[in-house]
């Protein structure tokens, strides 16, 4: 079996690598994309993009469009429904969860830390006739950006948060992003003072997010809401008392 070691010495098979990196690229992908754009985005020849591709074909996992793009297959809802299944909030923190939306309208969520990463992990749609985007479950990208994201590094042990923000580009997503690591820290501080975090149009323009640690931090775990910008800060302070209340009852 072709292969590589890995940091800790175990051997990575080459071709199960690029197999997930295709389904990777493919995912994050609007409309699916061709076997040159595949190649291109795994840094593989084309022919050996070719048999990765009619491989996971064959076994369902992608399929072609009538443009001749792959996209994901039938098969990959196999997977996301055991995902849903397997990967789900701890119970008491559900209620806490749906609770929070219907008493604000908003889109809300918990985030917490998962295998050293920061993921989703419960969701709970919004009831205003508008709403901010949907929060996928799973990989929280862009934490730094990100009001719940910013709390959970706030709180986490200096060497966790270190850690992970070594293996994470500090990128700048919007005018408002913090990328500087010593203005982040600042605001790390800041968050521990006042309790909570606010995504300020930071990860998406025209959107703003707050969120509070549970069990005042030493739980891996945070509790956020997100809205369009303008009803944000309409209710910020409301927004806010009912947040409050809500991880309280924790």
């Amino acid at each position: 079996m072709a292969g590589t070691k890995d940091k800790s010495g175990r051997l990575r098979i080459n071709s199960v690598v690029r197999g997930v990196n295709i389904l990777t690229a493919i995912a994050r992908s609007d409309q699916g994309l061709s076997v040159r754009e595949i190649a291109e985005s795994i840094g593989v020849e084309r022919q050996t993009a070719y048999h990765l591709v009619h491989t996971l074909e064959d076994e369902g996992f992608i399929s072609r469009d009538d443009r001749r793009n792959y996209r994901l297959g039938l098969k990959i809802g196999i997977l996301a429904d055991a995902f849903q299944r397997q990967f789900s909030a701890p119970e008491h923190l559900q209620p806490l969860v749906r609770a929070l939306a219907t008493e604000t309208g908003e889109t809300c969520y918990a985030v917490g830390w998962w295998q050293g990463e920061i993921v989703t992990i419960d969701v709970a749609r919004g009831t205003n006739a508008v709403r901010a985007a949907e929060v996928p479950h799973g990989q929280y990208l862009h934490a730094h950006a990100r009001a719940a994201g910013k709390v959970l590094l706030a709180y986490a042990p200096t060497a966790r948060a270190a850690e992970y923000l070594m293996r994470q580009p500090l990128t700048r997503l919007t005018p408002n992003t913090l990328t500087d690591l010593d203005a982040l820290r600042q605001e790390f501080a800041a968050i521990r003072a006042n309790g909570y975090s606010i995504d300020n149009e930071e990860f998406a323009e025209g959107v703003c997010c707050m969120a509070m640690p549970l069990e005042d931090g030493t739980a891996p775990f945070a509790l956020a809401l997100s809205a369009p910008a303008e009803r944000f800060r309409a209710f910020r302070e409301d927004y806010l008392q009912k947040l409050g209340a809500v991880v309280r009852r924790h």
